[in-house]
């Protein structure tokens, strides 16, 4: 199964070698220090724009560009919450119920995307931001 993976990510890779422009390079350095402030800012939503980047600028499948966006907020989100526990602005009891409910949602999530119709999880991904949206304006 893993050789299987790897040969498929290989061949990708290779399809989708190209050199970035300077100017793409700059841009994705801007978008990524931007997904950055957010996700620190606010704990979390970086995804909602590295998504789109990721499809929009290096032309990334949608699939790709999920996963590769989830691999980019980790690190961001460990660094935020350590600066947060340090802080002590963390609360225990939301950290641990949240938190598990997270990580088995994350590990379903990872599952279902493999199985998922692009097309499919660019309308679920809209509509998601879409009501996250709308939530924020009521």
């Amino acid at each position: 199964m893993m050789s299987n993976f790897l040969e498929k990510r290989q061949s990708f890779s290779k399809e989708k070698e190209e050199k970035l422009s300077v100017k793409e390079a700059c841009v994705l350095i801007v978008c990524g220090a931007i997904i950055g402030f957010l996700n620190g800012f606010f704990g979390g939503g970086g995804g909602m724009i590295c998504v789109p980047l990721l499809e929009n600028v290096l032309h990334l499948e949608s699939k790709y560009s999920h996963a590769t966006a989830i691999v980019i907020i980790f690190p961001i989100s460990f660094i935020s919450a350590i600066i947060y526990l340090l802080s002590g602005t963390l609360e225990t009891i939301p950290l641990v119920t949240v938190g598990a409910g997270v990580v088995l949602g994350g590990i379903i999530g990872s599952f279902i995307l493999k199985v998922l119709p692009p097309k499919a999880l660019r309308v679920i991904f809209a509509l998601i931001m879409l009501a996250g949206g709308i939530r924020l304006i009521i």
